[in-house]
């Protein structure tokens, strides 16, 4: 296959979010080209007015990539579409396809397909959010019918810095392996759903895919996990990201459409 016969993924991302495009290049490979296109910046907004604008603009948003070709584009931002119901995601979702002219959709859909697929309906919630954006997501998970039995609340910084400061994207692994470690590896088999496309998690995962069996699920790995089996390009056996391996043992590939 030639490099232009490569499936396109379009991904739009946050402004400062500096993790998404390394980590699905990273979870895809070879198997698909990636290309990014930003939310604009917003100076002067708080958090959840910046969301908001987020939606409002996610439809020109995803047209600055103008005449490209792509065989599925993501949205990772899972912050701003927690601010929907589920099934206001999905008909956003399904909208936005039809425009498009292919399959959208948000990295919270693409978790919830993984989940279906998966059987999952316990979920242990490792979030970088502040605690309202964390309590918003959680009520996200339930309205969609899983229930979330434990938070892990993860800030920014070193293991053990004073006070609590709240950003995905200064989120360190050692900081997301203290939290895990601590809190959320024992007492119960639910899955370990780490939300947010912005903080690094690829590192952590590496080594928490050692240490237990319980299935381990991000923002980011969700939606390489969905774009790579809508594209048709997922490949059983040894090839492929190790991560993604680990869910394709899990998971029926017949459950895997989008959600």
């Amino acid at each position: 296959m030639t490099l232009s016969e490569i499936p396109r993924l379009g991904v739009v991302v946050p402004p400062e979010n500096p993790t998404a495009e390394p980590e699905f290049n990273r979870l895809v490979g070879d198997r698909m080209n990636v290309f990014a296109s930003r939310f604009p910046v917003t100076p002067g907004m708080g958090l959840r007015q910046m969301l908001e604008t987020y939606n409002a603009v996610l439809p020109e948003t995803l047209g600055n990539f103008g005449g490209m070709r792509l065989d599925a584009a993501v949205v990772a931002c899972s912050a701003s579409h927690y601010l929907l119901s589920p099934e206001g995601d999905r008909r956003f979702c399904a909208e936005l396809g039809a425009r498009a002219g292919h399959p959208v959709l948000s990295s919270t859909r693409a978790i919830l397909a993984a989940c279906e697929a998966l059987g999952l309906t316990r979920l242990t919630l490792v979030s970088p959010y502040e605690p309202w954006l964390t309590e918003l997501s959680r009520g996200y998970w339930e309205e969609a019918g899983l229930t979330v039995v434990r938070t892990v609340l993860v800030p920014a910084g070193a293991p053990g810095a004073a006070g609590r400061r709240f950003n995905p994207y200064e989120v360190t692994t050692e900081a997301i392996l203290e939290r895990v470690r601590a809190e959320a590896l024992g007492g119960d088999d639910s899955a370990l759903l780490f939300t947010g496309t912005g903080m690094y998690t690829l590192a952590a995962l590496d080594e928490l895919a050692r240490e237990t069996g319980r299935v381990l699920l991000t923002s980011n790995l969700a939606c390489a996990w969905w774009a790579l089996r809508t594209v048709d390009a997922a490949e059983p056996g040894e090839e492929g990201h190790h991560l993604l391996r680990r869910l394709a043992g899990r998971t029926d590939p017949a459950a895997a459409g989008a959600a």
